[in-house]
């Protein structure tokens, strides 16, 4: 588990928190159903409007990766690779068939089986990179409604304070109640505003991330089939990979 998200976003509320009470304000006072409810009930509720009912299924499971997801490294599938690569020098490809069942990747395990079964090294290609290809398309999709989560959260805030500004004028002849009123009309956007920036951006943002590091170690896999199939040498193969990664990466790999 990678706690970025986590942290980042329990540590930007807590600055919110703490610069309240350093202004002098009641951090409890934030806290209001009526304009809560509005932001995040119908900032969702829009969202789920705008895709299909398979869309709005797919969202708990999102959220749920963004912040439980360990980021992937292709880092560590150079060396798998070259091992492969080498058995596959040594004693042909067939050999391969029991090496993979010690290997955790289960699409470098579809892409040498594929080799292994003698599909046509072209043909290999094209059916992994159509698998990247449609990771990608619904990996996108999924962060998309985070990132229209994002751009809808501010305008129901100032909704929300637009109605409570209403209900302020309905009661202009009880001065009393008006402070109360106006600083509970307010809160809507307050909430709407934060909810955006704190909450379904960075969710939004997180999960393309997510989705870079995993389809880059797709890709560095697709190389390193296709290296296999071709019978290259081990260490060229090394380096081939190596030169694909992130260059803090490299210098570890080195």
């Amino acid at each position: 588990m990678d706690p970025a998200t986590l942290i980042g976003i329990v540590l930007a509320f807590g600055i919110i928190i703490l610069s309240n009470i350093l202004e002098g304000g009641n951090p409890a006072s934030m806290i209001l159903l009526p304009p809560m409810l509005l932001v995040f009930g119908a900032t969702l509720a829009i969202c789920f409007a705008g895709g299909t009912l398979a869309d709005g299924k797919a969202v708990p499971g999102s959220l749920k990766r963004a912040f439980t997801a360990k980021a992937p490294s292709s880092g560590d599938l150079v060396p798998v690779v070259v091992q492969l690569a080498e058995r596959a020098r040594r004693d042909g490809l067939l050999a391969l068939e029991d090496q993979l069942r010690g290997i955790d990747d289960p699409f470098l395990v579809k892409g040498v089986t594929l080799a292994i079964d003698g599909t046509d090294p072209a043909e290999v290609r094209d059916i992994l990179e159509a698998e990247v290809y449609a990771k990608k398309s619904q990996d996108k999709h999924a962060a998309k409604f985070f990132a229209d989560a994002g751009a809808y959260a501010p305008t129901i805030g100032i909704v929300g304070t637009v109605m409570g500004l209403v209900h302020v004028l309905e009661n202009l002849a009880q001065p009393e109640e008006l402070g109360h009123l106006i600083a509970a009309a307010f809160l809507a956007t307050l909430w709407g505003v934060c909810s955006a920036n704190a909450i379904w951006l960075p969710i939004a943002a997180r999960l393309k991330r997510l989705s870079e590091l995993e389809c880059h170690r797709m890709e560095v896999a697709i190389e390193g089939v296709a290296a296999i199939q071709a019978g290259a040498n081990p260490r060229v193969i090394a380096q081939k990979l190596n030169s694909l990664l992130p260059a803090a990466e490299q210098a570890k790999a080195a």
